[in-house]
């Protein structure tokens, strides 16, 4: 195959549509890795892409719109974790796959919303500096003794983090029999309120797989589009219909169509090699503990 489309489950429903395959960080890591191509177009945000160019050096990976940024992964810096490593020299850093490439040059495994609970479990360190989610560390710490430091102190995902508990109190209100399900980069105040807690191909799976009948979605609204999809009969509601971010809904299908007709140079990914052989040992090390 000379070109494959990679979409991130948040995309526009139109740029879904047109990819070869969709899913969440972990599954698009994953494809990324092991797909065999010449050219890789990934429509999601930076991080994502540079992740994909990580693992394939040998091919191009272009994005539709290279000004489609996480603003998550910009809330950290890679002096951020060096001076967090000189506070605590034995602790292992666990960056979120939401980071950029120099921060995961500097830590020692990552990991995704899917597999972070496992990932910091399977470390051998009693110390975890876990970067940039505040609400995923949050997460986290609920299953396991480990002390886990948050670097930097107030890293969120804007779109998750503005969901509050009075958006889960006044939909469960008005759908009393629907289901909770939320991403764990929510306020934890949220999570107590969720029946089910997990990535977006988590929560996909829990809705297909429940004798319920209907569900709240907590999670960027990109994502009741796959749902509805492959959950036929089942009837879904968004948590609260601002849970848009904006920077993914950046790829059209117009920008996908131009690089995928023109391969601009402008639109190719570039990662300095020696940070991306520095990050590809971090993305490496969580394929290994996910064993």
């Amino acid at each position: 195959m000379d070109t494959i489309i990679l979409a991130h489950n948040y995309q526009r429903p139109e740029v879904q549509d047109r990819a070869d395959y969709t899913g969440d960080s972990l599954r698009l890591c994953q494809i990324a890795r092991d797909v065999e191509c010449k050219d890789i177009v990934f429509c999601g945000v930076d991080f994502m892409a540079e992740t994909a160019a990580i693992l394939n050096p040998e091919k191009r990976v272009f994005m539709p719109d290279p000004l489609s940024q996480c603003p998550m992964a910009h809330q950290v810096t890679s002096e951020d974790i060096i001076q967090a490593k000189s506070l605590y020299p034995d602790a292992a850093v666990v960056a979120y796959v939401n980071t950029m490439a120099a921060v995961k040059a500097v830590s020692d495994t990552i990991c995704t919303s899917a597999n972070a609970v496992s990932i910091v479990s399977h470390l051998d360190t009693d110390t975890i500096l876990f970067t940039p989610d505040r609400n995923l560390g949050s997460y986290v710490r609920r299953f396991t003794d480990k002390e886990i430091v948050i670097v930097p102190e107030g890293g969120n995902c804007p779109t998750h983090h503005q969901l509050v508990a009075e958006d889960v109190l006044l939909m469960k209100e008005r759908h009393p029999l629907a289901k909770v399900a939320v991403h764990p980069e929510c306020r934890p105040e949220v999570i107590d309120l969720a029946d089910y807690v997990g990535g977006t191909e988590g929560i996909l799976n829990y809705v297909k797989n429940s004798d319920y009948q209907e569900f709240i979605i907590g999670t960027e609204n990109g994502m009741l589009y796959k749902i509805r999809n492959q959950c036929a009969g089942k009837i879904v509601h968004a948590l609260s219909t601002y849970t848009v971010c904006p920077n993914m809904k950046m790829t059209t299908v117009e920008r996908l169509e131009r690089v995928l007709r023109e391969k601009p140079g402008e639109n190719v990914v570039a990662v300095d090699p020696d940070v991306a052989r520095k990050a590809k040992k971090a993305i490496d090390a969580m394929f290994e503990l996910m064993k």
